[in-house]
């Protein structure tokens, strides 16, 4: 499948199932207690690293993008779905959602405190995440975090019906080992990990993972430039390797 193909297809098929998929999902969040204890981890830790603006990447119907803004980071979300952004800005009209690709983020390089992925990978090739894992690390100011939330496993599926709707979705598992060299490779070494065996309703185990961006040297400390820059040099060089192997 190619990016084109990639990018079109998961687009339409949440266009068509935004409305099912939010009525589905809404009250989530709220009966995943460990999910909400990561974030607010999460969320600490990014303000204790002086807080700025966070970018939930494939945020859907803003769920996610709202409970971050309670915690109280300035986050905002950004959806490829036209439907996901118009109901997201319908329910949380105080939050602000765009359209976007976490492949080419319309972001300045080194001005984000934090990137959110929160299974919004499972939809990505993988030839392709070395690329956005290089995209976050692009857009992430130094000492900027990225969480990353994903079903763990090995398989691949494609559905071609959800919610009543045609659709054609790809779905993706992963590997938390994986993930976390993916993330390394692209200059996001790995700082904490969760893992928890599935709810009776959910067919595979879940993890999440916390990375950053290694910070800024403090002033006067070379060597310590020295090494962050062979750290980024040697991370760069293996992300576009793998990209070119992928």
């Amino acid at each position: 499948m190619t990016e084109a193909d990639f990018l079109s297809s998961t687009r339409a098929s949440y266009n068509a199932i935004a409305l099912d998929y939010d009525k589905q999902y809404r009250d989530e969040l709220a009966a995943q207690t460990l999910e909400r204890a990561v974030f607010a981890g999460f969320a600490e830790l990014v303000r204790n690293a002086g807080g700025g603006p966070v970018a939930d990447v494939g945020s859907g119907p803003g769920r996610v993008t709202a409970h971050l803004h309670e915690l109280g980071l300035s986050a905002y979300g950004i959806d490829l779905s036209p439907a996901m952004v118009e109901l997201a800005r319908r329910e949380h009209p105080g939050l602000r959602f765009e359209e976007g690709s976490m492949l080419s983020l319309d972001i300045a390089d080194g001005t984000l405190a934090a990137v959110v992925a929160w299974y919004s990978t499972i939809h990505v090739p993988q030839e392709r995440l070395p690329d956005v894992f290089a995209e976050f690390h692009r857009v992430l100011a130094p000492g900027g975090y990225a969480l990353v939330g994903f079903q763990v496993g090995d398989e691949q599926r494609v559905y071609t019906e959800a919610f009543g709707h045609e659709v054609s979705l790809s779905f993706r598992r992963w590997q938390p080992d994986r993930i976390a060299e993916l993330l390394a490779a692209a200059g996001l070494p790995v700082r904490a990990r969760t893992f928890r065996e599935p709810e009776r309703w959910e067919p595979t185990p879940q993890a999440s993972l916390i990375a950053r961006k290694p910070p800024l040297p403090p002033a006067g400390d070379q060597n310590a430039g020295d090494q962050n820059a062979d750290d980024q040099t040697a991370g760069n060089q293996t992300a576009r390797n793998q990209t070119a192997e992928g």
